[in-house]
């Protein structure tokens, strides 16, 4: 690793992505910031880095693509996804794409360097013991057909055979930022 640790913060919400600069730049990291997919690409252009934070929600635009390119552009980045809409499927799919852990908001500092030291699976972790209920399996799916959409609301609604609105209140409820 270099003596300055490269960033960058791929985040829509300004406001969240500048207190988690200035939080990583305390701590010697030299971070830069995507707002979008476009944007990180432009990044990617000139820029090289060794660690990544990237937000599974983008606007209407997906993380996940996010997390594609950057492990295509180097596959030594650690990648760590963080989401306000936690669900198994999507991080099965972050995993997947190149990302080395997967953290549900409101996610610090401490967390994130945390999760960026996990390159390997821990064969001890504890397996739950409980069965999912049936709220955490509609969540789930929700969640399933979100990814498939790319975060589209209105054709998640529609694959899901409920209402537009409906889908948003269960959004709003179970949002985890």
């Amino acid at each position: 690793m270099s003596e300055t640790r490269r960033l960058v913060i791929v985040e829509d919400d300004a406001t969240f992505a500048r207190t988690l600069q200035r939080s990583f730049e305390r701590r010697g990291y030299a971070v830069l910031h995507a707002a979008s997919p476009d944007a990180l690409a432009r990044l990617l252009d000139r820029e090289r880095f060794e660690f990544a934070v990237v937000d599974l929600k983008l606007g209407t635009a997906s993380g996940l693509g996010c997390v594609e390119q950057l492990h295509a552009h180097d596959p030594a980045i650690r990648i760590v996804v963080l989401t306000g809409f936690a669900s198994i499927s999507t991080a099965v799919e972050a995993i997947k794409l190149g990302a080395c852990y997967y953290l549900p908001k409101p996610a610090n500092t401490d967390d994130i360097e945390e999760a960026f030291g996990h390159g390997e699976g821990d064969a001890s972790a504890p397996v739950a013991g409980r069965p999912t209920s049936i709220k955490n399996l509609e969540w789930e799916r929700i969640n399933q057909t979100l990814s498939e959409t790319g975060f589209n609301i209105s054709e998640t609604a529609r694959r899901l055979g409920m209402h537009r609105r409906t889908l948003a209140r269960k959004l709003e409820k179970r949002r985890l930022s």
